[in-house]
């Protein structure tokens, strides 16, 4: 089946699904069939009567961003058909919502729960809103503080013990703000951004340095030693992945380098 013709049997079978009164509108004479018209569903969205007809049909008529939104909003889709439409429509993701989930969902907690290794879940800001117990022992517990406080880049940016070695603190932080220069571009709320990018323009001189530079990474991996109370050393290599189901959302796994610290990570009990 082209994807024209699915197009159209997606829009009949959700305008179909919404009754005149749960629109808004009056329930007039008896209907032959349930739901929506055509003309109802264009007048309701904002759009000619033809211009939808067209589109509906399948014919070769494109809708803008906001005009497929509206769209949306007249039909009631949800967050996943909102997507399929976009897919059909435009070929693309629909624009990234206004505000991204800011709790985690109870899937993603348990499986993090259910890991070996240390797993954390932060927003597309850095801050860190899900963790399991083996964070909490191996590098820090977040339990208790302040969402202010949650955020990663903020953490390793400022805190002392990330800056004993100045070259390596450095190219540490260049490394840090070229993915964050990447998330900031991306995000739907760049205004929470900009209070963070203030914050730390005035608190690091070398988050200023970094921050005028153009480098830029889209996706970041790295390797680094944590020295662990009563166990000593372990060597991480971590790396994010995009939570499917929770848009804003980034998994940051950490995985032992090697034998020894997978021994000693196995060593620590809650």
């Amino acid at each position: 089946m082209a994807q024209r013709e699915e197009l159209t049997r997606f829009l009949k079978a959700v305008r179909g699904r919404i009754s005149p009164i749960d629109a808004g509108l009056p329930a007039g004479e008896r209907r032959r069939a349930k739901g929506l018209r055509r003309e109802e569903v264009a007048t309701l969205s904002g759009m000619s009567v033809t211009w939808y007809t067209w589109f509906e049909q399948g014919r070769d008529v494109k809708l803008s961003a906001p005009m497929l939104e509206r769209l949306g909003r007249t039909l009631r889709l949800n967050a996943h058909e909102r997507e399929f439409l976009f897919a059909l429509a435009q070929h693309r993701p629909p624009p990234l919502s206004q505000v991204g989930e800011q709790a985690i969902l109870p899937s993603t907690q348990h499986l993090m729960d259910s890991l070996s290794i240390p797993a954390l879940v932060i927003l597309d800001d850095w801050t860190v809103v899900g963790w399991n117990w083996l964070v909490g022992r191996t590098f820090r517990n977040y339990e208790g503080l302040a969402a202010s406080d949650r955020n990663l880049f903020k953490i390793l940016t400022l805190q002392e013990r990330y800056q004993q070695d100045p070259t390596r603190y450095r190219d540490m932080v260049k490394h840090l703000t070229a993915r964050f220069k990447w998330d900031y571009s991306r995000t739907a709320n760049p205004a929470g951004f900009d209070v963070l990018i203030a914050e730390m323009l005035e608190r690091s001189e070398v988050f200023r340095e970094c921050w005028s530079e153009s480098e830029i990474v889209g996706h970041s991996e790295d390797i680094h030693t944590v020295d662990v109370p009563e166990v000593g050393d372990i060597t991480f290599h971590n790396t994010s992945y995009a939570i499917e189901a929770s848009p804003g959302q980034r998994l940051i796994l950490f995985a032992p380098m090697d034998e020894v610290s997978a021994q000693k990570l196995a060593s620590i009990k809650p």
